[in-house]
């Protein structure tokens, strides 16, 4: 009895009579429609679930499980790498729609975790540039980066305007001969959202999802710490990648590719 019900509500939400985030019936509502006790009901519930149809959200039912589709990306790249229109370029190939919000621009003091990355004193005038992507109109990232008040005195104005720099602040920063990223240094580390990044994401407060939070370190010639960028992934539409000797080069990649 429980598989049946489970096959009627499956095929409801493979026509699209249930669509994905819609709420199922009540367990009152399941029990009545289809003549079935508590058990039996929970049991087609369970089923679905298991087979990732539908999720269970403490103290607000049951729903149509949305499906993301993940995007991989390698975090192993070009030493001089940083530009947005790489990162546009390459998700419009692979049939993606990507979305930058204007950069949120901010001359600040500096953090001390972003003083004790950059090696500069405490309170240290830093500019910091925040933008929100979204892929296909769902959010999937936030990225903020760091750079010493310096390198705009050096003559890297444009990063202290609130406009966005197409060709990648990297690479303008050597085009202007302030400085050259010769390489970059990437930790990753997994922890609950904040409020503000539950917000963003659209996550369920039941706390299931994590967030990935990468720290990218740029160095040039000389081992000067220029660029903190902290970058927070969703983890349910997130993934990332190694590569290691020879395999084909890509900055982006699908599910396929793994």
């Amino acid at each position: 009895m429980y598989r049946r019900i489970a096959e009627d509500l499956r095929s409801k939400i493979e026509s699209g009579d249930l669509s994905p985030g819609e709420q199922l019936p009540t367990e009152n509502q399941l029990r009545k429609a289809y003549d079935a006790s508590r058990n039996t009901v929970r049991d087609a519930i369970g089923w679905l679930a298991n087979h990732w149809l539908v999720e269970t959200r403490a103290g607000r039912g049951t729903f149509v499980t949305e499906h993301i589709t993940p995007v991989v990306s390698t975090l192993i790249g070009d030493p001089e790498a940083g530009g947005s229109d790489v990162y546009l370029a390459e998700l419009t190939k692979k049939g993606r729609t990507p979305e930058n919000s204007p950069p949120r621009v901010e001359i600040q003091r500096a953090p001390d975790r972003v003083a004790r990355a950059l090696r500069i004193d405490p309170g240290t005038l830093v500019v910091s540039r925040h933008q929100e992507r979204l892929i296909d109109g769902t959010p999937w990232s936030l990225e903020t980066s760091f750079y010493p008040w310096r390198l705009v005195e050096a003559g890297a104005v444009r990063l202290a305007e609130p406009e966005d720099i197409v060709e990648g602040a990297v690479r303008y920063l050597a085009q202007e001969d302030v400085i050259k990223q010769v390489g970059y240094r990437e930790t990753v580390a997994v922890r609950a959202p904040d409020d503000n990044e539950a917000t963003f994401f659209k996550f369920h407060d039941d706390g299931r999802v994590p967030v990935f939070e990468t720290f990218r370190l740029a160095f040039g010639p000389n081992g000067e710490r220029f660029r903190l960028t902290i970058t927070v992934y969703a983890a349910d539409r997130n993934r990332f990648r190694v590569d290691v000797g020879d395999v084909p080069t890509t900055s982006f990649a699908t599910d396929d590719d793994d």
